[in-house]
């Protein structure tokens, strides 16, 4: 029944045929099971192992690197190959692709299980009346039509419309539903709200909100799938992942670099198909395979095989960094979406503000015969901890609150009449409620008013252990008084009451909302001598002005406190006994901001990121806190900026999107209009953030860019996130934005020094075909050193330093490549060099070297006629291992070189020393260590095909490799000093590119 929330008691139970006094009788439950279901949410079927597996190989370079492994085992087995070495290649290429799908699967299985958890927040059992008779039912038997009982403490076991009152009040805590910080008052009348919100409900009880004052009756309206969480949970069925920026922009790299490495292949068989027939090969089908097998070895040169694992090995690293400032990820990718967010939706209640209760304002009657007759009080501290001072008007800290006889009386009220309770917890580290906010925020002022008597209070009291200090103060009193009688809150009164009893002497302490309790004072407790006075008109009028400020401009939480002295020896209270009453004080209290906030907006502003505080609570209150924290700085007012749901939604299409141009609060949502904001700003190519805790954020977080949970909030929020916050505070969110980005720049250093590696590679294999020479690096050789010579120092490139300025700039486009323009071309010339260094070091062996044959550059490039043909040298000398160790050891000690280049996109390396990363010093010795040990450690040497070089072949790869250097600093040079300079190559259409995206961009 979807419009339960608006129909009277009376229609709903006419609906489902009920009656209130006997409940369903067992023909109505069955037939009602059968219509509606079972009150459970659905199974829903997991996606196989198997699939999954397959997904993670759904890529074009994998299928590449497939390919290439499967065809160089088949060419090993032609060639009639046999052992480890016909398996080492595919066998490596193999072992790289299972790594990076089991960190694919992974994290696929990680979104899967949120909707698990969502089951954890089901009831399990429930008070029903059937056939005249209570009983306790399993909650998954509940029907619609069930009439249910709910008390205090008691989970809600499905969606309930109340429908009689066994009590003065029903309070519900529903945050995690709707993020409201306060528990709601509920009541029997039907809604009159058009598009009502969850929040608007005022007669519905959702399923998994927790009942924390009363007792009521309820019929059930919605089982399973029908209820507020059964939406939520269909809305995250309906929600898919979006990919990162950085896996489009690697795929983007990957197609284009795939139809660029399949080309080349063809272009190298097809330029050789007049050398099939050349002897040496032993026929032309032999001549077809050596050509191709060139052509795969081309394939595996040209795909950075170990990319992949550095971007997770990168993104693993940035992971560690982000846990020392509390922001724990739980999806790799995230860490580089945090560094181009452009939008962060921000929750209210725990993020930026403490999610605890406090009061932070005190009013009293100061004296009726000077002006000004009343005080205001400031009192600090922002959390339930015992911590902070009361200042007065004048911001002077009061050293003894407790000897003011208003305060004094204050903190006696708040400690008596008051039902919660206060804990340190050594567990967590800090100090929890059990009970309502405002009454614990009271206990919590009465701590820091301290007690009457002591020289040294309240100071004296920070000698206590935690445990002891929580209610230290509070036990005073309550040791002091006697409780004797309490009268509860109730809507018509709006306040309560408690009788103690001390020394012979009875008094009434009551609290309650200050219009209750002014109208029902005669008299006011002076705070400058501790006399009691009559209150007048004009002592009323101030009181009420005070309060009004305190409502109103400042949008406190108010309470009045007031006690009555009661005839001795009175055992019990009535509701007449709450009139002729003393009025204490006024507190005014609130959900306070965090006090790093404003900071954190700030630095938003300034690396231009939008901040959009996202609420339940109402439009005033929030208004007010962002006032507060600094985000309507820049603007003169609201209008335009500031929405409820109702107001968003009521805007025609052109004016919604104006308005989310604009926006900086979104107030009074529900969890639709959460998921609806982020799919709207991601429309407008936003890179959008949303934070969240409870189960209602859940669709919004798992749609999001990058949905951040906090380390408090639920484990339904936590599995549907990609970050959660330890600390709950937006601060972390700032932080872990500049290490993203600070990620992403480190990350675009390592794909260009692996890219013009490989680019060096491809340019020695195709020069070498082109010239006619013989294989200068044979496969194995390459992988080595994709595998280990790349990927240690691109690894180490991960731990460049972040820049100063990393929160100074704009966010960058989603549509950046990673790799385009003058950079390509930067990269092209510094890949031509390492493929041209190492072809001259393998001919440079053959032509001039002491220890080489010293041949003719001509018997060279014939090599492949040596059989038939009458030679002054053997022909076996064109399968000495030398000449491919000098290629492939200029290969490795020029890529060091070059990765001493990517210490800065642009800065010299004498700006910019080696030394400033010594990871990547180390990375590189660590490199020339391993690649000394295969070349001279006898088994190694012979499975990589390679043998010891003497000195003077290590003097010649030094002169070929150093130039590398200079060559980057040359281009560097221009980059730094030339604007004019820009090469635009595209990587794709240019019709793929979102033509909007260019405009907004």
């Amino acid at each position: 029944m979807e419009d339960a929330h608006a129909r009277s008691v009376t229609e709903v139970l006419e609906f489902f045929g009920v009656e209130l006094t006997k409940g369903l009788t067992e023909f109505q439950v069955a037939e009602h099971a059968r219509i509606y279901g079972r009150n459970v949410l659905p199974q829903e079927g997991s996606t196989p192992f198997w699939k999954l597996v397959l997904k993670q190989f759904d890529d074009l370079l994998v299928k590449i690197l497939i390919a290439a492994a499967i065809v160089s085992f088949l060419l090993a087995l032609v060639n009639g190959e046999t052992g480890l070495t016909a398996f080492l290649e595919p066998s490596v290429i193999l072992m790289i692709l299972a790594a990076n799908a089991a960190v694919g699967v992974i994290t696929e299985t990680n979104a899967e299980k949120a909707l698990e958890e969502l089951r954890a927040y089901q009831a399990d059992i429930a008070t029903v009346l059937r056939n005249g008779c209570f009983s306790i039912l399993p909650a998954p038997d509940l029907v619609p039509g069930d009439i249910v009982e709910v008390s205090v403490g008691c989970k809600i076991p499905a969606d309930l419309r109340m429908i009689e009152m066994l009590s003065d009040q029903l309070r519900v805590d529903q945050a995690i539903l709707t993020g409201e910080s306060c528990s709601v008052e509920k009541e029997l009348d039907s809604t009159l709200a058009t598009n009502a919100v969850y929040q608007d409900k005022t007669n519905i009880l959702f399923s998994a909100t927790v009942v924390v004052a009363g007792r009521a009756r309820a019929v059930v309206v919605g089982v399973g799938s029908n209820t507020a969480m059964g939406s939520i949970r269909d809305s995250m069925l309906r929600t898919e992942d979006e990919a990162t920026p950085l896996k489009k922009k690697l795929d983007e790299f990957g197609t284009f670099l795939a139809k660029v490495i399949a080309g080349i292949c063809v272009l190298v068989w097809i330029v050789n198909i007049g050398h099939f027939r050349d002897p040496a090969h032993g026929g032309f089908f032999r001549g077809a395979i050596h050509y191709f097998k060139i052509a795969v070895a081309l394939a595996v040169a040209a795909i950075p095989e170990g990319l992949p694992a550095v971007v997770t090995t990168c993104l693993a690293l940035g992971t560690k960094r982000m846990a020392r400032l509390n922001a724990i990820v739980r999806s790799l990718p995230s860490v580089e979406t945090l560094g181009c967010t452009t939008v962060i939706c921000s929750d209210k209640t725990g993020t930026l503000t403490t999610n605890m209760m406090s009061v932070s304002k005190i009013c009293v009657l100061h004296s009726v015969n000077h002006s000004p007759i009343s005080a205001e009080y400031s009192i600090s501290g922002t959390t339930y901890a015992p911590e902070g001072f009361i200042s007065d008007g004048t911001g002077m800290q009061l050293e003894f609150p407790a000897q003011l006889p208003c305060l004094l009386h204050i903190a006696m009220c708040s400690a008596l009449c008051n039902e919660s309770v206060i804990q340190y917890n050594p567990d967590k580290g800090n100090y929890e409620k059990i009970g309502e906010s405002t009454e614990v925020a009271l206990r919590v002022l009465a701590e820091k008013v301290g007690l009457p008597g002591f020289d040294s209070m309240p100071s004296a009291l920070n000698m206590l252990s935690k445990h002891e200090r929580a209610s230290y103060c509070n036990h005073y009193w309550e040791n002091q008084f006697k409780k004797v009688s309490l009268l509860e809150f109730s809507r018509d009164r709006k306040m309560m009451s408690v009788l103690c009893s001390r020394k012979q002497m009875e008094i009434m302490f009551s609290k309650g909302a200050p219009e209750s309790i002014i109208s029902r004072c005669t008299n006011v407790l002076c705070n400058d001598d501790g006399s009691t006075v009559p209150l007048t008109a004009n002592i009323r009028a101030e009181l009420e002005s005070r309060f009004h400020s305190f409502a109103g401009k400042e949008t406190l939480r108010c309470l009045a406190l007031a006690l009555k002295r009661m005839p001795v020896g009175q055992q019990s209270l009535s509701f007449d006994d709450e009139k002729d009453l003393t009025f204490i004080g006024l507190v005014g209290m609130l959900d306070p901001p965090r006090e790093e906030v404003n900071n954190a907006i700030l630095s938003c502003m300034t690396a231009g990121i939008r901040v959009i505080v996202v609420t339940g609570d109402n439009k005033v209150t929030a208004e007010s806190l962002c006032r507060k924290i600094g985000a309507f700085d820049h603007l003169a007012d609201f209008v335009g900026h500031s929405y409820t749901a109702s107001e968003f939604e009521e805007l025609p299409a052109l004016q919604q999107t104006m308005a989310l141009q604009r926006m900086t609060l979104f107030t009074r949502v529900e969890p639709s209009h959460k998921r609806m904001l982020v799919e709207a700003l991601q429309h407008q190519n936003e890179v959008v953030a949303m934070t969240g805790d409870g189960v209602n954020d859940a669709p919004a977080l798992k749609k999001a860019n990058i949905g951040i949970a906090m380390g408090s909030g639920t484990a339904v929020a936590k599995s549907a996130s990609d970050m959660v916050l330890a600390d709950d505070n937006f601060a972390t969110i700032v932080a872990a934005v500049a290490e993203g980005r600070a990620i992403y720049n480190n990350t675009k250093q390592f794909i260009r020094y692996m890219i013009s590696s490989n680019i060096g590679e491809v340019v020695c294999i195709f020069v070498a075909a082109v010239l006619g020479i013989p294989d200068t690096l044979a496969p194995v050789q390459l992988l080595w050193v994709n595998l280990v010579t790349d990927g240690l120092p691109a690894t180490a490139i991960g731990f460049n330093k972040q820049d100063s300025d990393v929160m100074k700039v704009k966010p960058r486009k989603v549509g950046e490549a990673v790799v385009t323009g003058w950079l390509f071309f930067r990269y092209l010339v510094i890949g031509a060099y390492v493929g041209l260094a190492t072809v001259v070091g393998f001919i440079w062996w053959f032509v001039y070297s002491e220890s080489g044959p010293k041949l003719p550059y001509s018997e060279l490039m014939n090599f492949d006629t040596c059989s038939t043909r009458e030679t002054t040298f053997p022909c076996s000398i064109f399968n000495d291992r030398h000449p491919s160790t000098v290629s492939m050891t200029v290969l490795v000690v020029v890529e060091m070189f070059n990765a001493l280049n990517n210490l800065s996109e642009n800065q010299s390396l004498l700006v910019i020393p080696p030394w400033s990363n010594l990871w990547l010093v180390g990375s590189i010795i660590l490199t020339m260590l391993l690649h000394i040990l295969i070349l001279y450690v006898q088994p190694l040497s012979i499975l990589f095909s390679v043998t010891p070089l003497s000195w003077a072949d290590w003097k010649v790869i030094f002169y070929l490799s150093f130039p590398v250097i200079i060559i980057d600093e040359i281009l560097k040079f221009f980059s730094r000093n030339s604007t004019g300079i820009r090469f635009n190559f595209r990587f794709r259409r240019a019709d793929l590119l979102p033509k909007r995206e260019l405009r907004d961009k």
